[in-house]
């Protein structure tokens, strides 16, 4: 672990100075590769840092301990140096833990209706509410890209793009089946119905990363409507876009402008499209990760919200939490720190390493 430490520091080393390189300032491709490499290692490198200080603390308390005088002193400083060693040491390795490159990557958060009809539908909006407090909460933005309302409220389908800095790290856990137990608006005998939605959580892509070729790309042109017809726009200003070779189609009408309309259908395509080849890299070592936390699969349930109990459980980690009414109001954080834990403890057990 330490020649790694070393080695990572050097590079840290080498990173900072490239930005005193006045040709680094001049490619913005390069600035920008160069100040993420370092904003992903400073966590690392700051703490081996500390780790070295608190090494030499200790080899000098133990360098006083023959001196009768200082000995007391000395026995003190040792206790308190190894202490924070053991400390750092720890916090070393979950630093180690290869880390998700998508992790500080902005969102897009898909949800859409289940099985269960419109109480489907109106679980799906309360989900759609409770990210939108959550991230709200955590000070990112976010963009409805597409909004498929039916008449009571609920929503069939959405796209949401939410930015902020790690907002894929703290919502990537969240993909799969919201499973909800509770007595529908719409049930008049008072019978307890379980209804289902899903959540999908893409990594935005970058211009980098998704290579779009115009003439893949077909574009229709509409215009936009509301749930029972309201708000029809007079012009064609809403945008679905067509990708040939995959037959990928995504909407996008939020917008009075069919040209900001277009730009939020582009970036969702290409986070699509950027999701499709994730997913195809990782089939060959998908049976690997099938027992992590997070493993993405979105057939899977992972969580029940249980009206009438008030518990909310992740199936993944077993976890129950009675507080369902804060926790559709956002107060995500308890579920997904044990999350986050829980994923960094399996790591640590199989032995990954960055």
């Amino acid at each position: 672990m330490l020649e790694k430490l070393k080695e990572l520091a050097l590079r840290y080393e080498d990173l900072q100075a490239q930005l005193a390189d006045p040709s680094v300032y001049g490619d913005a491709d390069r600035l920008r590769t160069v100040n993420r490499e370092l904003k992903e290692l400073a966590p690392v490198a700051e703490t081996y840092q500390a780790y070295q200080k608190a090494e030499a603390d200790s080899a000098a308390a133990e360098a006083m301990l023959s001196d009768p005088e200082l000995r007391e002193l000395a026995q003190e400083e040792l206790a308190a140096a190894r202490q924070e060693m053991d400390r750092l040491r720890q916090e070393l390795k979950l630093l180690l833990i290869p880390r998700d490159p998508n992790d500080q990557r902005n969102v897009i958060l898909e949800i859409r209706a289940g099985t269960g009809g419109e109480e489907a539908a109106l679980f799906a909006a309360a989900l759609l509410r409770m990210y939108t407090m959550y991230a709200a909460a955590r000070g990112w933005k976010t963009d409805t890209v597409a909004l498929n309302e039916t008449e009571l409220g609920g929503v069939k389908e959405c796209s949401v793009l939410i930015e902020g800095a790690g907002a894929y790290s703290r919502l990537k856990f969240e993909s799969g089946v919201h499973r909800v137990q509770r007595v529908p608006v719409t049930e008049s005998n008072g019978r307890i119905q379980t209804s289902a939605a899903t959540v999908a959580v893409l990594p935005e892509a970058e211009a980098v990363d998704v290579k779009l070729d115009p003439a893949d790309i077909e574009m229709q042109v509409y215009r936009a409507s509301g749930a029972g017809g309201q708000h029809v726009n007079k012009t064609s200003s809403a945008v679905r876009l067509i990708h040939r070779p995959t037959g990928l189609v995504v909407e996008c009408q939020q917008e009075r402008s069919q040209f900001q309309n277009r730009d939020k259908a582009m970036r969702l395509l290409a986070s699509r499209l950027y999701e499709m080849e994730r997913e195809r890299q990782d089939a060959d070592i998908a049976s690997q990760r099938k027992s992590q936390v997070g493993s993405g699969d979105r057939s899977e349930k992972i969580r029940t919200y249980n009206f009438p109990q008030g518990r909310v459980t992740d199936h993944r980690i077993g976890l129950t939490l009675y507080k369902i009414d804060a926790i559709l109001d956002g107060d995500l954080d308890e579920l997904i720190d044990a999350l986050v834990t829980a994923d960094q403890a399996e790591k640590l057990k199989s032995g990954e390493t960055a």
